[in-house]
């Protein structure tokens, strides 16, 4: 380091107070290189607990040196500037969120399961929800529930037998006005019972085309099965469930999901597990 400067004599630890003088702050961290005046020792921190620094030198050996403001140069704008060192305050951690987007509570118990039941159509659904909500829901003590198609719907929910505290969300398909999902939905009126959907034919659609690397879902005609339709536009081969599992590997949060499915999945947890006051 250099010496150039007035401050570049021996350092006198006891000169008089009215000496002393601000010197440049620099934030002190393991392996910073700096000087100490008194002992001419160069080397790098190993440890600062002031007044005791540690540094060690080129050859691997530790010096102990008793630090002051000033007592120590560093490298400032390519110049050895006697300094004082600062211990920097530690920045708060990020807050971990869930795949949902929701702040992460950490690793914590699921809670108790409800009463109430968040139901879905089928097992592509359910996995899907699992993956992106999963946490969120063992935090509020919802279990997911299949319902394998939704025809018998409004008999299932009496089966149930909501209530204030059994309350049931439903996450339907293609929930759309003159749609058959609509007609079923509008079969159910129960104020502890609320319906909510997508406008998606199958919950595959709800991911992003981006997520999936292609530009858009395909088009399938009227009358044919629209996952096995998709999977020959696209060209691919297996079972369903082996290319949703392709599909549901691309998925890592929220961000990978349509709006209309997010909205819908929100709501609806909400509603069976209102805020607590």
């Amino acid at each position: 380091m250099q010496r150039d400067g007035m401050l570049s004599e021996p350092l006198d630890l006891n000169a008089p107070a009215k000496t002393r003088r601000d010197y440049p702050l620099v934030a002190v961290r393991t392996g910073l290189v700096l000087e100490d005046r008194a002992s001419g020792v160069v080397g790098m921190v190993v440890q600062f607990s002031d007044p005791k620094l540690v540094l060690r030198d080129r050859h691997g050996r530790d010096h102990s040196v008793r630090y002051e403001p000033g007592s120590v140069r560093a490298d400032i704008d390519g110049k050895g500037v006697p300094c004082k060192l600062v211990v920097p305050k530690k920045e708060a951690a990020e807050p971990q969120t869930t795949a949902s987007g929701s702040i992460s509570v950490g690793d914590v118990p699921a809670r108790i399961a409800r009463a109430s039941r968040l139901w879905v159509e089928g097992v592509h659904d359910a996995a899907l929800i699992e993956k992106v909500w999963g946490d969120d829901l063992r935090v509020e003590g919802v279990v997911v529930e299949q319902l394998d198609g939704a025809d018998d719907l409004a008999e299932r929910v009496r089966g149930f037998r909501p209530g204030p505290n059994r309350r049931l969300g439903v996450l339907l398909d293609h929930l759309l006005d003159g749609t058959k999902e609509s007609h079923i939905a509008a079969e159910v009126n129960d104020p502890n019972v609320k319906i909510c959907g997508h406008p998606f034919v199958d919950i595959w659609q709800a991911v992003k085309p981006a997520t999936v690397g292609i530009e858009r879902w395909p088009d399938v005609p009227m009358g044919q099965s629209w996952k096995e339709g998709v999977m020959a536009a696209l060209g691919a081969t297996g079972s369903t469930g082996e290319f949703w599992q392709q599909i549901l590997a691309r998925v890592t949060s929220w961000t990978d999901l349509e709006i209309p499915l997010l909205g819908a999945v929100e709501e609806l947890i909400d509603f069976v597990a209102p805020p607590e006051h």
